[in-house]
């Protein structure tokens, strides 16, 4: 098995939900997502939804979550972490059009 470390990153999120990296966790595939970050480049606060999507249904890490003009959003990091299982993906959504960019960070073992 291999141990991977990876980042994947969505630019200008608006407000239609993202894929973020549009990376969706393949067949006999273990992710863990390690850090998710979300930054405002907007000149006022923005508010983001950020999910789970197993291909069929929707989890909320953060709904409604305030970011502050020209700050960031740590969703993921520190001690917390989040598995996630094959199809399943990372969402995020903004108040504002093309108003964030979103780091994720995981470690995928193949």
């Amino acid at each position: 098995m291999a141990n991977t470390f990876k980042n994947y990153t969505s630019r200008n999120v608006g407000t239609s939900a993202v894929t973020v990296g549009s990376y969706t966790v393949g067949a006999s595939t273990q992710t863990t997502v390690i850090g998710l970050s979300v930054a405002n480049k907007h000149a006022n606060t923005v508010s983001v939804d950020c999910y789970l999507n197993d291909g069929s249904n929707d989890t909320y890490l953060v709904k409604n979550a305030p970011v502050p003009a020209g700050g960031a959003l740590v969703v993921i990091g520190g001690d917390q972490k989040v598995v996630l299982e094959t199809n399943d993906n990372i969402k995020v959504v903004a108040s504002e059009p093309t108003s964030c960019d979103v780091i994720m960070s995981l470690l995928e073992i193949t």
